[in-house]
């Protein structure tokens, strides 16, 4: 069960990486719309702001990185505090901004929290 919470763990990060990269540096581009569904106008008024998110998202991953290198009991700690940071972010991303955002962060998110926790 430690590997398979470990690999969810590294899964997670991976998608807040994609999260980052999107939300940086694709942000006001054909590929940066279509996966938030803005118009050209929008995506260049907000790019300052979706690089602050990107940034977020850079940091969460970098704790889960830490978390999967880092020795017990600071390993553990850290992947139920930055994953629950994250369950709570998509939840209320969910409720304030879209619906989807429960899907691709906070449910992936949960799954790798619920294994850290039966590992553990």
């Amino acid at each position: 069960m430690h590997t398979a919470a470990q690999v969810l763990v590294a899964l997670v990060a991976l998608i807040h990486i994609y999260f980052l990269v999107l939300e940086m540096f694709l942000w006001d581009t054909d590929r940066g719309r279509k996966a938030f569904g803005t118009a050209p106008e929008f995506s260049r008024e907000s790019a300052t702001l979706a690089a602050n998110q990107g940034l977020y998202n850079g940091f969460m991953a970098a704790g889960l990185v830490w978390s999967l290198l880092a020795s017990d009991p600071v390993s553990y700690q850290a992947q139920i505090f930055f994953l629950g940071c994250l369950v709570v972010a998509g939840v209320y991303g969910a409720v304030t901004v879209s619906r989807k955002i429960l899907f691709v962060q906070a449910v992936p998110s949960a799954l790798a929290l619920g294994a850290v926790l039966l590992a553990g």
